[in-house]
C-alpha cells in the first residue's frame, strides 16, 4: 500500500471507532494536516449524525466548510468528545511530535478541550525513541534567537523555518537532533523558555488510542 493509501485506511477507521457515538448535538475536535485531510473527507459522508467541528487550523476550517460542515469557535465550546488528528511521531506509550504542518499550538489547544484524543497514522510515524522528526517550537518572532540559543543548551540544533508563519502570527524553530527519552520532562522544560508559546511534543496531554495504518491492516494501540 502507498503511503497516502494507509491514511486513507486510517482515516476510515477513525470514522468507524467514533461512529457508534455520534449525536445530533456533538462538536467534534479536527487537526490538520493530509492525513487529517482524509479524515474531514470522510467525515463529510456522515455530516447530517452530528452538529459541527472545531478546527485547529484555518485550513483544516475551510476544508470543512467546503464540506458544509459548521465549523465553531472553541470559545463557543465547552468540551469536545474527540479529537482526531494525525502526528509525526508516536512512540509506544503515544507520547507525540506534532507540528509539521505548522498548527500546533492550536492542535495542543483542541487537544487539551477534548474528553478523547484520537491519533491517526501510519506505521512510518512509530518510533522507539521521539525525536527523528525534528521537535516544532512556535515562538513570538522578537524571542527567536534567544529562544534558539537555550534549545542548544538542551541539546538541540534550532533551524528556522523560513517563509512560515502561524496561524497566531509566530514562527517555528524546528529542532533537529534531539532523542527525547522523556517526552514530559523535555516538554515542560521548552515551555518555560521565555518568547516560546509551546512546542510540537504531546506528552503531558498524549494520544489516547492510535489507530496505525499498517500494510496488514489497521491496529489499535492504547496507551
Amino acid at each position: 500500500m502507498t503511503q497516502d493509501e494507509l491514511k486513507q485506511a486510517v482515516a476510515k477507521a477513525a470514522l468507524d471507532y467514533i461512529l457508534p457515538h455520534l449525536e445530533s448535538d456533538m462538536i467534534l475536535g479536527i487537526g490538520t494536516g493530509s492525513t487529517a485531510n482524509f479524515f474531514i473527507d470522510a467525515l463529510a459522508e456522515v455530516k447530517t449524525r452530528f452538529d459541527g467541528a472545531v478546527a485547529s487550523s484555518e485550513a483544516s476550517a475551510e476544508r470543512l466548510k467546503k464540506h458544509g460542515i459548521p465549523v465553531y469557535d472553541l470559545n463557543s465550546v465547552s468540551e469536545l468528545r474527540f479529537y482526531i488528528d494525525g502526528a509525526d511521531e508516536s512512540d509506544a506509550r503515544l507520547n507525540l511530535i506534532k507540528g509539521g504542518g505548522a498548527a500546533l499550538t492550536r492542535e495542543k489547544i483542541v487537544a487539551a478541550v477534548s474528553r478523547e484524543f484520537v491519533c491517526i497514522a501510519d506505521e512510518s510515524k512509530l518510533v522507539d525513541v521521539l525525536g527523528n522528526f525534528p521537535l516544532p517550537v512556535e515562538v513570538i518572532p522578537m524571542a527567536r534567537s534567544h529562544v534558539a540559543r537555550e534549545l542548544v543548551k538542551l541539546g538541540g540544533d534550532p533551524a528556522y523555518r523560513e517563509d512560515v508563519v502561524t496561524d497566531n502570527g509566530n514562527v517555528i524553530l524546528d529542532v533537529w537532533n534531539m532523542s527525547i527519552t522523556n517526552p514530559v520532562e523535555m516538554e515542560t522544560k521548552i515551555n518555560q523558555i521565555t518568547g516560546v508559546v509551546t512546542n510540537g511534543l504531546f506528552a503531558s496531554r498524549p494520544a489516547d488510542v492510535l489507530l496505525l495504518g499498517t500494510a496488514e491492516g489497521v491496529k489499535t494501540l492504547k496507551a
